[in-house]
């Protein structure tokens, strides 16, 4: 990447750019927040309009997805919904790096969502009583087979997590570069510039083509794939605490 890629133009001496512009996403998301509810109305107005309009939205998807009951983990949802989404948006723009393109910010979202829901289903059910259901309605003589078969279930849930998203955003970082480094002076554009009559033809038609490829089709994909992947990461994470939430419930029932 570094070979097709420029380094960022902000940059802290000895921390690596997926750290510093994770805490540059941290201090926007604060920001914005702080702002929004500085002066919250009755009648919401500019900031504190959006940011009710977008939990409103998480809202109704946990609504959807986990009921009346899932509410109570619309911090933990929101939180990174918004802060992956930020994450991807910045890598779109010039100059600056997006946190998600990084496999050390992917896994820690991961890992959060991993122990988040293992830990809503221990304090919903107790430890003994949550191990248990990884062993599943079987037969005695499969329960021990089932169970090691569900820990590789659950331990590949954080991998898949995080290798999706890393993947897709440093899939179209990586076409990016390529297509700038198409059009800088080394390719069409020094190609344009180069004096002959040739180079300036093909050089400028293949330039304007590419910008227009660019501007026009591949900012407005990578756009959606950035909402696209926060969304994915977001409903899988309710998923997960669904289960949990739902065997908890389940053996409860079954206990009672």
């Amino acid at each position: 990447m570094d070979a097709i890629e420029h380094p960022p133009i902000f940059r802290l001496p000895g921390i690596p750019d997926h750290v510093t512009y994770t805490w540059l996403v941290m201090v926007i998301l604060a920001a914005v927040a702080f702002v929004a509810s500085r002066n919250v109305q009755l009648v919401p107005r500019g900031l504190q309009n959006f940011l009710e309009v977008v939990l409103e939205q998480f809202q109704q998807m946990i609504d959807d997805v986990m009921g009346v009951a899932g509410r109570r983990f619309l911090p933990l949802l929101a939180t990174l919904g918004l802060f992956i989404l930020t994450g991807n948006l910045m890598s779109l723009v010039p100059g600056l790096a997006g946190p998600t393109g990084n496999l050390n910010t992917t896994g820690a979202c991961a890992l959060v969502v991993f122990l988040a829901y293992h830990w809503i289903g221990v304090r919903k059910q107790g430890l003994l009583p949550y191990l248990k259901h990884f062993a599943g309605p079987v037969p005695l003589a499969l329960k021990p087979l089932m169970f090691v078969i569900e820990i590789i279930s659950h331990l590949a849930r954080p991998l898949s997590l995080t290798l999706r998203l890393f993947g897709n955003m440093v899939g179209g970082h990586i076409l990016l570069a390529v297509i700038f480094l198409l059009m800088g002076l080394d390719g069409l554009i020094g190609w344009a510039l180069s004096g002959s009559v040739v180079g300036a033809v093909v050089g400028g038609i293949g330039g304007v083509v590419t910008i227009a490829f660019t501007v026009g089709f591949l900012y407005p994909l990578k756009i959606l794939v950035a909402f696209l992947q926060a969304f994915i990461f977001v409903m899988l994470t309710m998923l997960y605490i669904s289960v949990a939430i739902e065997d908890s419930e389940h053996h409860s029932e079954q206990h009672h």
